[in-house]
């Protein structure tokens, strides 16, 4: 299913510093000149570089274009499918450096120069917080854990079995329900008791679930960081002299605290309305003449404008979110810019609702024609929650994998959720890698229930 040969993606993220990486920061004496754009290899992950509502983000990634405004150069990103294909870019000069973690063991160090700081991860078992948490490996002594199937996580339980003497219940796990994030969603909700992942995937999804608990060790630290080529000792020395300045070490922890530490939960179900607005008598909030101008517009029902507002912020003009949208419908500021209106704009319910319109009707044009009549909606709430890209990919999984890619119900609903599976995100067809797919299945059925509502006490 995974395809070996290297598959750089289209995705070549040209001068992205028009967008992110603006010069700046702390200038440093170099001893070798840094050319005007860094070629840059990585790969799709959770947390170190992914795409979102069309916009890049990701630790590594951000970190990287902090690298480049204190350097007052450019980059351009190039996509590798695998870790073996990643290397032989670096190789073969296609890349200047590998901007994500690469383990630092006997192996890599014969074909890498690490540089830069180094993230420092283990092993954790994740459990429900509460009274019956258990404080040592000891007691997991006939208990279940679930891990995937053929995984490192697999094979430190069974060696930790041995060193217990034995006794652990171990449940391997295979396909998508042996994920990392969906054994982790199933501890959240007490379908089973524990799962062991790495400390930096626990932690992201920390964010999402407090009702978990993350501090027991189980394995030992696994240390990673970017690497450059053999003969590219001036450009590690220029990246460790950066990520040694104080400028850098505080961006860091502030990257670290966005992706790791601010909470990515459900909204809390409640309408939040300013001070100054008020919702009318009969009506849905106090934005209802709005929506129903701008769906009057799109040729849409207004209470599904109202639908999408709620779960978007809680009818809160204010809400930002940990990725960065703003205002009542939710809106990234680059999509903002791209539609005329300004970031600290966001706020006003009317540009937030008129700029939210343009995107839906965008998106429908998107999937007119490459949906089910009956089905579209649904792929429009898909695409505006995670992105049309990741909804095409979807689409292309799905037709690859003889699903129908134009019902979304039990097929590319379906898809989405192989999206977080590095075997699907990174298979050919794939042109935006990881997504996590629970968020745009859910949302989908999460609006829709919403609009039904609003339809049966609401007067259109």
């Amino acid at each position: 299913m995974r395809r070996s040969a290297l598959l750089t993606l289209a995705l070549t993220l040209l001068l992205l510093v028009v967008e992110s990486c603006v010069s700046g920061g702390n200038e440093v004496v170099e001893t070798h000149k840094i050319p005007d754009t860094l070629n840059v290899g990585t790969l799709y992950s959770p947390t170190g570089f992914f795409i979102l509502k069309g916009d890049t983000m990701g630790y590594d990634y951000d970190r990287i274009c902090d690298f480049a405004r204190s350097r007052g150069i450019a980059l351009r990103f190039k996509v590798a499918r695998s870790m073996p294909d990643l290397l032989d870019m670096l190789k073969k000069k296609r890349v200047d450096v590998l901007a994500c973690e690469i383990p630092v063991t006997a192996e890599y160090k014969t074909r890498v120069l690490h540089c830069g700081a180094v993230n420092e991860t283990h092993q954790v078992l994740v459990q429900h917080s509460g009274k019956d948490m258990i404080y040592d490996v000891t007691q997991l002594i006939g208990r279940d854990v679930y891990v995937e199937k053929g995984s490192k996580y697999e094979s430190r339980l069974r060696n930790l079995d041995n060193e217990v003497g034995g006794g652990i219940n171990i449940h391997a796990v295979e396909g998508e329900a042996a994920l990392p994030t969906e054994l982790i969603s199933k501890v959240s909700k007490r379908k089973i008791s524990y799962t062991i992942v790495d400390s930096d995937i626990a932690q992201m999804n920390l964010t999402y679930y407090d009702s978990i608990n993350i501090g027991l060790r189980v394995g030992f630290e696994q240390r990673s960081s970017w690497a450059v080529s053999r003969q590219n000792q001036w450009l590690a020395d220029s990246i460790n002299t950066w990520a040694a300045s104080s400028n850098a070490r505080e961006y860091s922890k502030q990257v670290l605290k966005h992706y790791f530490e601010m909470n990515r939960g459900p909204k809390p179900d409640s309408v939040k309305v300013d001070t100054v607005a008020v919702t009318p008598p009969g009506g849905i909030s106090p934005y209802d003449h709005v929506f129903k101008q701008y769906a009057k517009d799109m040729g849409w029902d207004w209470r599904l404008l109202a639908a999408i507002a709620y779960s978007e912020s809680g009818f809160d003009p204010n809400a930002t979110s940990w990725m960065g949208a703003r205002g009542l419908m939710q809106v990234m500021p680059k999509t903002a810019r791209a539609h005329g209106a300004a970031e600290n704009s966001l706020s006003d319910p009317a540009v937030s609702i008129r700029v939210a319109s343009k995107i839906l009707k965008e998106l429908e044009g998107v999937m007119r024609g490459r949906t089910a009549a009956g089905d579209r909606i649904k792929f429009i709430l898909a695409a505006y929650n995670a992105g049309s890209g990741h909804v095409t990919d979807a689409m292309a999984l799905a037709r690859k994998f003889e699903l129908n890619p134009r019902v979304w119900e039990d097929n590319v609903a379906q898809a989405m959720l192989w999206e977080m599976d590095p075997e699907y995100y990174n298979d050919s067809v794939c042109n935006y890698g990881y997504c996590r797919g629970t968020e745009p299945v859910d949302y989908v059925v999460k609006v829709l229930n919403r609009y039904e509502y609003y339809k049966k006490n609401f007067k259109r």
